[in-house]
């Protein structure tokens, strides 16, 4: 995957050229189809996704909470703590997304995975992370 695709993903944007290289060899690129499910509610969130192309909705207990569509990130609380999710994420079109995992991640430098520790926790306070993370101040977009 080409590194600057990875840096144009919000938490991703200040890391270092080199930092990005070594983890965009871990990025997959892949498409999803209209109707798949993303995340499943319950089930703990061990990856990111972020869209490129396409959207979905996050349903909490069957009710859309928020819509998703390119720029958007899912499951980055997951990147850092492993808990349940508390709502699906499904396709509602034709997507392409980039995925990483936790493992991935955490192959990086320390100094790096605080980095994106904090951009997290920066975007969870301004209600920019994670629509269906708990932690979340919840606005839908």
């Amino acid at each position: 995957m080409d590194p600057n695709q990875l840096k144009a993903i919000p938490i991703f944007s200040h890391l270092s050229a080199d930092e990005a290289r070594r983890l965009a060899t871990y990025a997959t690129e892949t498409s999803v189809a209209e109707g798949q499910i993303l995340m499943k509610q319950g089930d703990y969130s061990t990856e990111l996704i972020a869209i490129e192309e396409g959207t979905a909705d996050v349903l909490r207990d069957g009710a859309k909470i928020a819509s998703l569509a390119p720029g958007d990130l899912i499951g980055e609380m997951g990147l850092l703590e492993r808990q349940p999710r508390n709502a699906d994420v499904i396709a509602t079109s034709p997507m392409r997304v980039i995925k990483l995992t936790h493992w991935e991640i955490r192959r990086m430098s320390q100094q790096t995975v605080e980095r994106i520790a904090q951009i997290i926790e920066e975007r969870r306070r301004a209600g920019l992370a994670d629509p269906g993370d708990p932690s979340a101040n919840g606005q839908a977009r």
